[in-house]
């Protein structure tokens, strides 16, 4: 029986949109930077890659034209590489982890890339919004048009998670983040990337451009403190989100190659993680927070595990208050969860997220020597999905 496989990870620091390192920085170029460094740690030629299959959640512009085509040549590979970009929103980059290892389990037995690539700061503001809304759905369902903020609010108000409670899981996921930085845990996972970031002067508003090296994860606040965090002012007046309990905004890439088992072997890679499923699942979508709640039960009945039987949990921190609400309803222990930190301190590249999490999740199993992780978030529109991998 075959095994889909990955024996390698790489990905660009997470860098704050509009004023990061990364701010002008086209998504062929993170793409092509993260793919080229997930290979070469793999050892692994261009041209013995199939398919390089990549996640983003706002194709156009910087992002646009099947940007994971421009991403495999960017990276160096042949032309002889093809490049399918993949959208559904936050779990772009799970999915396509989850496209790659269904094709090898297929019997295709070729290698792959899979990953993800988001430029929030090129792209998000310039979106094209032209007839962007149906007519009727905005008659029947219009919550589908709904923010992702709108929807946390409406979360919070439902099932009655008040602002501290979300304050303080923001505060936790800086500190954790903070410190597994310090203690050096994210180390082989960035591969740091050297560019050109646009500059503004605060005072006169003039801009310049110089070049830069990213590193590190920009988003992490070492200083954080429930006393700082709960005077930030809600991003709706009367509201409970605010940006210490919501996740930032960020730009980066991130990839895993791909392969059976016995073609690891083969190469004496050792790999590490297999994948066990995938699921997704929909709710409303005034709540598409909670989506996770329905996808991991429909994937872990699958694979005939439980709750307790997963050693480590990544539940993407879209907002504090739908990773509370997903914790308590499921019954995660907190101390499996995110326990290095979220995407409220490191960022939340939409499409890239997915394969961020998978590859945290497979260097932190193994350093935990746990069995199970699950990567897990929720998914605009009113869904949820879920990974399930076994450590290597």
């Amino acid at each position: 029986m075959t095994d889909a496989v990955i024996v390698a990870t790489a990905r660009t620091p997470l860098c704050k949109s509009w004023r990061g390192a990364l701010n002008m920085t086209h998504g062929a170029t993170m793409g092509g930077h993260a793919v080229k460094a997930a290979l070469a740690r793999a050892g692994v030629r261009g041209e013995e890659v199939e398919d390089v299959i990549m996640g983003c959640a706002t194709p156009e512009g910087a992002t646009g034209g099947n940007i994971a085509r421009q991403i495999a040549l960017r990276a160096g590979l042949p032309a002889t590489v093809s490049g399918m970009t993949v959208n559904r929103f936050c779990s772009s980059g799970l999915q396509t982890i989850a496209l790659a290892a269904q094709r090898i389990l297929a019997g295709e037995d070729a290698i792959y890339v899979a990953g993800g690539v988001e430029s929030i700061s090129l792209v998000q503001n310039e979106a094209n919004r032209h007839h962007g809304q149906d007519e009727w759905l905005v008659s029947h369902k219009p919550e589908i048009y709904w923010s992702m903020l709108q929807t946390a609010e409406y979360v919070a108000k439902k099932y009655g998670i008040s602002r501290e409670v979300q304050d303080r899981y923001g505060v936790l996921s800086q500190q954790r983040a903070s410190r597994a930085r310090a203690e050096g845990k994210t180390k082989d996972e960035i591969a740091p990337i050297t560019t050109r970031m646009k500059v503004v002067d605060k005072s006169t508003g003039q801009e310049t451009v110089k070049e830069v090296t990213a590193e590190f994860d920009e988003g992490i606040r070492d200083d954080t403190t429930y006393e700082g965090v709960a005077q930030i002012k809600p991003a709706i007046e009367g509201g409970v989100i605010a940006a210490g309990n919501a996740s930032q905004f960020s730009d980066g890439a991130s990839a895993c190659v791909l392969m059976s088992d016995k073609a690891a072997a083969s190469r004496g890679l050792e790999p590490m993680g297999i994948f066990r499923g995938f699921a997704v699942a929909g709710c409303e979508p005034n709540e598409m927070g909670i989506g996770p709640v329905f996808a991991v039960p429909r994937l872990l009945a699958r694979a005939g595990l439980e709750v307790a039987d997963i050693g480590l949990w990544e539940l993407n921190e879209a907002f504090a208050v739908q990773v509370i609400y997903c914790r308590d309803k499921l019954g995660i222990p907190d101390e499996r969860l995110n326990v290095n930190g979220g995407s409220i301190a490191l960022g939340h590249p939409y499409g890239v997220t997915g394969s961020r999490l998978t590859g945290h999740a497979l260097i932190e199993g193994k350093r935990r020597a746990v069995k199970y992780a699950v990567v897990t978030m929720c998914i605009g529109g009113g869904m949820g999905a879920a990974g399930l991998f076994e450590i290597a």
